[in-house]
């Protein structure tokens, strides 16, 4: 059953944004970052669209939901197999890399990323990086944020991460950057903060609560399962979750 957190978080962010009632108190946070800090997801359905019209077909908005979330590895593997592909996913992911190379560079960041980002690092809570993505397209996408990107403890890249055996909505990624982390928490005391759905259940699967910030137009079904539900980082108010205010 899903409640109101508190009332001044319903007069905040909406009624349409809901919380759990069993809400923890943490000590570290773990970011996703494709749709949650970097407005980079329709960059990917423009690739994506890209790639398969040159083979003939369509990406459609089932398939984008398939892959929404994974490893660059899986969602080859997924729409080569959906689409029969006459190229291998070794060879689409190639393409995929390749076209991001350029089309990813200088994506912007979302509405309250950095705000938070720099909270945390100044009330010295500790906080990692778990994004599905290959070092290769992180490396493009963080290229004009570096300075704000060094505050993070440490990054944990998915499709190239070897500890990293099974993507989202498998939990390895958040279980790996918890344990990454000096003082090597509980997952019990990490939040996640993510914007897919396969993330989310990531996310819970590994013990930890989680934030998620949808794309607006995502089925409300598909929000259930999260912690908390907020419309952008922005609306985020750590004290509700045992972690310093913003001032």
């Amino acid at each position: 059953m899903r409640i109101y957190l508190l009332q001044s978080v319903s007069k905040t962010i909406g009624r349409r944004f809901l919380a759990t009632h069993n809400v923890r108190k943490v000590t570290h946070c773990i970011f996703d970052m494709d749709g949650l800090l970097l407005d980079t997801e329709q960059v990917y359905k423009k690739m994506l669209t890209q790639l398969c019209a040159n083979y003939g077909h369509k990406y459609t908005d089932e398939l984008m939901m398939k892959v929404l979330g994974g490893t660059e590895q899986r969602l080859s593997e997924i729409l080569c197999k959906e689409l029969k592909l006459p190229v291998s996913p070794h060879e689409f992911r190639d393409q995929l890399l390749k076209l991001g190379d350029t089309m990813l560079a200088g994506t912007p960041l979302l509405d309250g990323a950095e705000r938070l980002i720099r909270h945390l690092h100044k009330t010295q809570v500790p906080f990692a990086l778990a994004t599905s993505s290959s070092e290769r397209s992180v490396q493009t996408k963080i290229a004009s944020y570096k300075e704000l990107f060094s505050l993070f403890n440490h990054m944990v890249m998915g499709s190239t991460d070897k500890e990293v055996k099974f993507g989202k909505p498998h939990p390895d990624i958040f279980l790996v950057a918890a344990s990454r982390f000096p003082d090597k928490p509980d997952p019990f005391k990490c939040l996640v903060f993510e914007d897919s759905p396969h993330g989310v259940t990531a996310g819970i699967e590994a013990g930890m609560q989680v934030v998620m910030v949808p794309d607006p137009h995502l089925d409300k079904q598909l929000t259930k399962h999260a912690t908390i539900v907020l419309p952008t980082l922005a609306k985020f108010q750590p004290e509700i979750f045992g972690l310093p205010a913003f001032q």
